[in-house]
């Protein structure tokens, strides 16, 4: 992505500045952007569709490097929504990534979502951002951000007086791995249009192969009408049921034997007439074809052509694919509509699964997942359970609303307790042991202690079950689970 800004302060001209950040896998990097740009093409990605909604026509109050470390934050005001937002952008390497950031460095959409099974993300949308791991770089031997991008007192080796470049660091960066990244998008451009070329080559010569078989078809077309004739003629020599009849065969030399293939499922008169028709199909074809078969040929050979162009390395594959689509022989390339993409489901803090009767059990993921799930994603009549004699996930038991009126808790099904407490033993260290005493309350009576660290709670109430674990129990829970 680049960033466009003007000083407050431009002096005599219009000053613009471009800045570049780019999250890139092989090459992120960030530098003032002096050479020429190039507009992608498609549709815009949601997180940048939401950078634009936040921060087009905003002021960018500060730019400052964080912990020492491949850490950019830039700071905005006046945005389009009033409210301060920052654009963090790491570029840790093959782990680069943008944040968008409102208040309190609370994340609010990020370029790189993480892996939807990874355990305790770093990134949640909503959470406080934390730094990656690694060590930090040496701020004494790392060019802060203002030495990068200050305006040099001489120009750089091999750069004319008067036309130094405005930062030379930015502009070492964006000759080196600017230019590596426009190599490796120029290869991978060029691989899509070959093989986008070679797919349509290959059909283009099986209708060609298809036609001529054809064409060959048709120079037999007029041994297909005396079959229909001898046919007619011998009507009563066709067998019912027959696959096929040997007749005499008065139109050659001799009158030798000719076997003719009938459909046993229809009768005599109408294999006859089958014949016939083919016949005249194949008269037709031989009229046609002929002008079928050039078309085929030229598009064979055009396609062959634009082959070899997009196989040479001094070519441009997009000006190549370009005039593939205008020639009518390309398709033009396919674009989602990004209104019909669906958004990713929110993070939950818990897992989901099953009781042999269809009732939902939720299980905590982490200690603090553990209070997000016992405090805010369950109801008070909902029953709560853990491992009473070992540390481990919240367990919770739905019931739902209006399980109980007038303040009275429904007591769940006993096996549905059974299934509820086999995960909880589970997910805790105990998941070896063969039985286990589990708590069992209703949620309305687990309360959380002022600072008390996450996952920690309090019972005012409940009881403890004893249970003998069952593998095959297990094994069905796990089977069916979901939110993995």
């Amino acid at each position: 992505m680049v960033l466009v800004f003007e000083p407050d302060d431009p002096g005599e001209g219009p000053a613009v500045f471009r800045l570049r950040l780019s999250a890139d896998p092989d090459n992120s990097r960030l530098h003032l952007q002096q050479g020429r740009l190039h507009r992608g093409k498609g549709p815009t990605g949601p997180f940048f569709r939401r950078l634009e909604e936040e921060l087009v026509g905003a002021r960018l109050k500060s730019l400052t490097q964080v912990r020492a470390d491949r850490l950019c934050l830039l700071e905005f005001q006046d945005t389009p929504g009033g409210a301060p937002r920052s654009l963090l952008a790491e570029l840790t390497g093959r782990h680069g990534n943008l944040v968008l950031l409102e208040r309190a460095d609370r994340v609010l959409d990020l370029l790189v979502p993480p892996p939807a099974k990874q355990e305790t993300p770093r990134l949640v949308k909503g959470e406080v951002w934390s730094p990656p791991p690694g060590r930090s770089y040496d701020p004494e031997s790392t060019p802060s951000i203002e030495e990068s991008f200050e305006l040099p007192e001489e120009p750089p080796p091999g750069v004319l007086q008067g036309h130094a470049p405005l930062a030379p660091l930015s502009w070492r960066v964006e000759n080196s791995l600017g230019s590596a990244a426009s190599q490796r998008d120029l290869a991978a451009a060029r691989k899509k249009l070959r093989k986008r070329v070679e797919r349509k080559l290959a059909r283009a010569r099986s209708l060609l192969g298809g036609l001529q078989k054809k064409l060959e078809a048709c120079g037999r077309s007029e041994r297909v009408r005396l079959d229909g004739e001898l046919l007619s003629a011998n009507l009563h020599q066709v067998q019912r049921g027959a696959k096929f009849v040997e007749l005499e065969d008065w139109y050659s030399e001799g009158s030798p034997a000719r076997r003719i293939e009938v459909d046993p499922r229809r009768s005599p008169k109408e294999n006859a007439q089958l014949l016939f028709d083919k016949y005249k199909k194949l008269e037709r074809s031989k009229v046609e074809l002929p002008s079928e078969l050039a078309l085929a040929e030229e598009r064979v050979e055009a396609l062959s052509q634009l082959l070899e162009r997009a196989n040479d390395q001094s070519n441009d594959p997009e000006q190549v694919d370009s005039e593939g689509v205008s020639q009518g022989l390309l398709d033009p390339p396919q674009q989602a509509d990004p209104r019909k993409r669906k958004a990713p489901a929110p993070r939950v803090p818990y897992r989901t699964f099953t009781t042999s009767t269809g009732v939902e059990v939720r299980v905590g993921r982490t200690a603090k997942d553990n209070d997000a799930l016992t405090f805010k994603h369950s109801n008070g009549n909902d029953y709560w359970l853990h491992t009473a004699d070992a540390p481990g996930s919240h367990v919770v038991l739905r019931v739902g609303k209006g399980g109980g009126k007038k303040g009275r808790v429904v007591e769940p099904a006993h096996e549905d307790l059974i299934d509820a407490a086999h995960l909880a033993v589970h997910f805790s260290p105990l998941k070896e042991a063969s039985k286990a005493s589990v708590h069992v309350a209703p949620c309305k009576l687990v309360h959380k202690p002022r600072g008390a660290k996450p996952g920690l709670v309090t019972l005012s109430g409940g009881r403890n079950l004893e249970i003998r674990m069952q593998p095959d129990r297990l094994a069905r829970l796990l089977r069916p689970s979901r939110g993995q």
